[in-house]
């Protein structure tokens, strides 16, 4: 059976054909082909109107991606190797990441986001990432699916190059709890020590406290370590400094400041206070919900 037809068979949505790359535009035969009638058709051949001049090893591969719901062109354009690839390696993959607990539902996501995914090494690549998730934060295997959902990525990193080595750094700061990080934050793991998380606590070092003060401020709010520096902390610390009159202790106090939206949260918080002359420590201004947040403006007026 062609993996088209295995993929249908499952009764799943049918995605609609993407745009493809200029290399496999579709022939202009196409057009008429889409104005035939597909109500009674399975749909493997619904989709295969679209493609009728291809070979059919390519046209399986790319119907057996657009069943799952993969952008055949996307994918191509972020992993080249997906020309070669061939169709039974795809359906390794597929079978493989199914037998770790991954739903067929789930493969769109995890392909959209990581197409490098389809053209990895089961043996090389594959296996050892769910090894990692097991020797090395004890996830059970039953769990499995829930850190590949939540963080795709973790499927197209090495362990030897990325996921260990940031393990490694995280413990090193401080981060014990293993449920958190792969449970919660594991975009932490795939993001690169010397890129990414290192410049970010230097920069929090440089506007004014420790080390030691930025480490803690990451293990308060570990989101710190997905923020931009000069899209988020840079203008966030310059209004908080020269709009709130705040400064370092505030941050210190209260990381998660940078979480906030400046634009949507931070900016207009601040101005309603002022302009109802209610002075509020920054966590509460922050946190509170809209209806809360009007209830203490509403009582610091009144005093």
């Amino acid at each position: 059976m062609p993996l088209c037809s295995f993929y249908a068979s499952t009764s799943l949505p049918v995605a609609k054909p993407h745009s493809l790359p200029s290399s496999a535009k579709l022939p202009s035969t196409a057009a008429a082909a889409i104005t035939t009638n597909t109500a009674s058709m399975t749909p493997a051949e619904a989709l295969s109107l679209h493609l009728p001049e291809l070979p059919s090893a390519m046209r399986d591969k790319i119907l057996s991606l657009e069943l799952m719901g993969v952008d055949y062109g996307r994918a191509l354009l972020l992993n080249p190797a997906l020309r070669d690839a061939a169709p039974e390696s795809i359906h390794a993959v597929v079978t493989f990441l199914q037998s770790r607990g991954l739903h067929f539902k789930d493969l769109g996501r995890v392909f959209g986001m990581c197409p490098s995914v389809l053209t990895a090494s089961v043996r090389a690549d594959l296996r050892p990432v769910f090894a990692f998730l097991t020797d090395d934060l004890g996830v059970p295997e039953a769990a499995y699916r829930r850190v590949v959902v939540k963080c795709p990525r973790v499927l197209a990193c090495s362990v030897r190059d990325q996921l260990r080595p940031a393990l490694i750094y995280l413990r090193r700061l401080g981060f014990r709890d293993n449920r958190a990080l792969a449970f919660q934050d594991p975009i932490l793991l795939v993001s690169s020590v010397e890129r990414t998380m290192a410049p970010k606590l230097e920069y929090l070092a440089g506007l004014g406290m420790s080390r030691d003060d930025a480490v803690a401020m990451a293990l308060r709010c570990p989101a710190l370590f997905t923020f931009n520096v000069e899209r988020n902390y840079k203008p966030k610390f310059e209004y908080l400094v020269e709009e709130m009159g705040g400064g370092v202790e505030d941050v210190k106090a209260f990381p998660q400041y940078f979480t906030f939206s400046l634009e949507k949260r931070i900016a207009p918080r601040h101005r309603a206070a002022a302009d109802a002359g209610v002075d509020l420590p920054l966590a509460d201004m922050l946190k509170a919900t809209d209806e809360e947040f009007s209830e203490m403006l509403e009582r610091g007026r009144s005093r």
